[in-house]
């Protein structure tokens, strides 16, 4: 189940509020208007959309904005449900067989899991099993990849657009040290420019995929778990066997939280 990822609107809430106070506490409201240059912010942002036109094609700038989307958005992943389902589908399969299983496709929502109960009711081998689905797991993780990729380029282009800026105020400013008047609007330009690219970079582009490589690493290993479930599930495995085997992918929390019984109806706590 998807739902709001506060903590990424609070970081760059925060981020840009204490900057403000920062610059407002040493220069007041004045200091922090100078720091508002629209010649800057052009020069960042048009060299850094540039450069993304160069770099990716229009259909993945498009997927970019979804990419975006994902940040502000965080997938729960209760294990010990995960968990809990596979063992009630090894004790059915055990009494009733695989075939017995179709019926409780039907109950569930995570596709992934659903092929892999697919695929081991259709009798197909465990090592084949694996590799169709471990294939899936590869396709996604590359999908995340390159939609990650544009972030990442945006992080690396925005900084050095902010140097490009910085030398472009640099050449206008000696070009014109006869004019006073000029300095201090071409020396904006040049300080203004290199502080707008890293603060795109490092509060916003970086951050962001950082995060979704983050929320693409907990999906894999989700998936992981289904995997060696469904290979439980087929093979005929004792429930409570396929329950302590599962059970290793939870954290020494979540394992104090849900403790397991063995067969001899002690409770299993893992230190």
């Amino acid at each position: 189940m998807r739902k709001l990822d506060v903590l990424t609107p609070v970081g760059l809430v925060v981020g840009v509020v204490l900057l403000a106070f920062a610059i407002i506490s040493n220069g007041g409201t004045e200091g922090f208007i100078s720091f508002i240059h629209i010649p800057s912010l052009l020069i960042v942002f048009a060299g850094l959309f540039s450069g993304l036109l160069v770099s990716f094609s229009l259909k993945d700038l498009r997927h970019m904005f979804v990419v975006i989307r994902q940040a502000f958005q965080q997938e729960e992943y209760n294990l010990y449900e995960l968990i809990q389902t596979f063992v009630r589908l090894s004790e059915r399969a055990r009494r009733e067989g695989l075939l017995a299983l179709e019926a409780e496709v039907e109950q569930v929502e995570d596709s992934f899991l659903k092929k892999g109960i697919l695929l081991a009711v259709d009798g197909i081998e465990p090592d084949v099993i694996v590799d169709i689905m471990n294939a899936e797991i590869s396709a996604l993780e590359e999908r995340h990849r390159k939609g990650r990729s544009i972030l990442e380029k945006a992080g690396e282009y925005a900084p050095s657009w902010g140097m490009i800026g910085t030398l472009v105020g640099l050449v206008l400013m000696l070009k014109n040290l006869n004019d006073p008047s000029t300095l201090g609007p071409n020396m904006a330009v040049a300080l203004l420019t290199t502080f707008y690219g890293s603060l795109l970079a490092n509060l916003v582009f970086l951050p962001m995929a950082s995060k979704l490589a983050i929320k693409t690493e907990k999906e894999v290993f989700y998936k992981q778990i289904i995997i060696e479930g469904v290979i439980g599930v087929q093979s005929g495995q004792n429930p409570k066997i396929l329950e302590e085997k599962l059970t290793a992918f939870l954290s020494n929390k979540e394992r104090v939280v849900h403790p397991v019984q063995d067969e001899q109806g002690a409770v299993t706590y893992e230190a």
